[in-house]
């Protein structure tokens, strides 16, 4: 049974950081590319991060910058630094597993973690 288990998220003000993890279990997670993305309240879920089996990695053009995805494959986990955040980076943050070598789309994501909140005031 594969999970995914995100932690990390909270409440900061703006111009903060905070450090996501998404820990894995069940699958080979080497040979997934990992995700992360967001829903913010009645919004769309919305692509943020990306990073391929063999390390590549990909952004929105709104975080690229600011937002650090890594993976460590000895640990079984994605990370998501974020810094300088922003009250318009409120959302549920939830990672994700795909098969392809890269993508951001959710459809083409396998594996979901229920999400973690993240808060930015101003």
């Amino acid at each position: 049974q594969v999970q995914l288990v995100e932690s990390g998220g909270g409440l900061v003000q703006a111009g903060g950081s905070l450090r996501l993890s998404c820990a894995a279990s069940g699958l080979t997670f080497s040979r997934y590319c990992m995700g992360w993305f967001r829903q913010a309240p009645g919004k769309e879920r919305e692509f943020v991060a990306a990073i391929s089996r063999s390390g590549g990695t990909y952004y929105t053009d709104s975080v690229k910058g600011r937002f650090t995805i890594s993976r460590d494959n000895a640990k079984i986990t994605v990370f998501l630094q974020m810094n300088s955040l922003k009250a318009e980076d409120t959302a549920v943050y939830s990672c994700a597993a795909s098969g392809y070598y890269y993508t951001d789309s959710p459809l083409k994501y396998d594996y979901w973690g229920q999400g973690t909140q993240v808060t930015v005031s101003s």
